[in-house]
């Protein structure tokens, strides 16, 4: 053995051994918070822009007719279906209740908003879909209405 033998990769002393037990601090945060954390937020960006067009519904209205341009869909429907949708999505992403389901619509909501009106705000949208798949994925949690009811619908199962 010489005397510049590395033992921080076989002993937890040392700089390195230091170092990664820093690194393994984050591991211990419940993976329920960082839910609880995603569903606040992606329920506050929707939530707002519901109650952005619903503040203003003749510029709604003028928005879906001449500015966001969907094909396929009178602006008088898209207007309260995609205002219905945030709606609905913010309030049950932030409850935790069928939340993979709002997951789901939030996704197709931001797709249309991709495709068809926003195309250059693709790093927003990417971020949106990260937070939403990672919903869809796995869940509201433990800190949610989704978990509460699987465990009252285990119970009476049983």
């Amino acid at each position: 053995m010489t005397a510049f033998s590395d033992h921080s990769s076989t002993s937890p002393a040392g700089f390195v051994g230091f170092y990664r037990r820093i690194m393994k601090l984050p591991e211990r945060i419940p993976f329920s918070l960082v839910q609880l954390a995603v569903r606040v937020a992606v329920a506050h960006v929707f939530w707002q822009s519901a109650q952005s067009k619903l503040a203003s519904w003749p510029v709604t209205l003028q928005l879906f007719a001449n500015e966001y341009n969907l094909p396929f869909i009178d602006p008088s429907i898209a207007a309260p279906l995609a205002t219905a949708a945030e709606l609905t999505g913010s309030v049950l992403i932030f409850l935790g209740l069928f939340s993979r389901l709002a997951a789901l619509m939030l996704l197709g909501v931001v797709s249309v908003i991709q495709i068809f009106v926003y195309p250059e705000n693709w790093a927003e949208h990417l971020l949106w879909v990260s937070l939403l798949f990672l919903m869809l994925t796995r869940g509201a949690g433990v800190l949610s209405l989704d978990y509460v009811a699987a465990r009252a619908l285990t119970a009476s199962g049983k």
